[in-house]
């Protein structure tokens, strides 16, 4: 597993010994946590793009299809 080495304020680093945590792994959670909203959200945005580069539907179109669907029970 690579490693990763940050530097923090000494009052910081004194603070957190004070507490029964592993933040190891708050870190990693943490990192995995936002490289998935990161990775999600430049999803989105390739989802979007793509989108705006296609024609849009005519108004109604929605309405026009429930309508179709339910009378054609």
């Amino acid at each position: 597993m690579p490693v990763i080495t940050i530097r923090i304020p000494r009052e910081l680093k004194e603070a957190m010994e004070e507490l029964d945590i592993n933040w190891s792994e708050e870190i990693r959670r943490f990192i995995a946590r936002r490289v998935d909203e990161g990775l999600r959200k430049r999803k989105l945005e390739e989802a979007i793009a793509m989108l705006k580069g296609t024609e849009s539907v005519e108004r109604g179109f929605a309405g026009k299809s429930v309508r179709e669907d339910r009378d054609s029970r």
